[in-house]
């Protein structure tokens, strides 16, 4: 898939995730996911998507990168990152009436080349 930008400077790092964001946003719902949630913030932490997939609740935690010079961006994703997530994720759960068979945490890593052409791997239920 590809996203193009309108203006010709490179984007700041909050701006690329921002971008990966949206991106992950609309590949999420063109397979049938709802958007219940966009960068939800607590004092503990953001969880950048929550969804309904189903019957299912999911958290999503997106990653992108320009550059593969620090690695994929799945491995950003850590252990006590999903860690922290699967808190975030039962605070979300805590403040909202959503009701729901089950919770997972998915990953969105992209990787956007010089042609703003997404490679995307979606991971659905990580670390379970």
């Amino acid at each position: 898939m590809t996203r193009t930008r309108t203006d010709e400077q490179e984007p700041t790092r909050a701006g690329v995730g921002a971008e990966g964001e949206a991106f992950a946003e609309q590949y999420l719902v063109a397979r049938g996911m709802q958007v219940l949630a966009r960068n939800w913030r607590c004092s503990t932490g953001e969880i950048d998507l929550v969804l309904r997939d189903g019957d299912e609740i999911v958290v999503c935690e997106v990653k992108t990168r320009r550059s593969r010079a620090f690695g994929e961006p799945i491995e950003a994703i850590t252990r006590a990152k999903l860690r922290r997530l699967r808190r975030l994720a039962g605070r979300w759960l805590a403040e909202h009436e959503v009701s729901a068979r089950g919770v997972r945490i998915d990953v969105v890593a992209l990787h956007r080349d010089h042609t703003d052409t997404y490679s995307v791997e979606h991971v659905p239920g990580v670390g379970q």
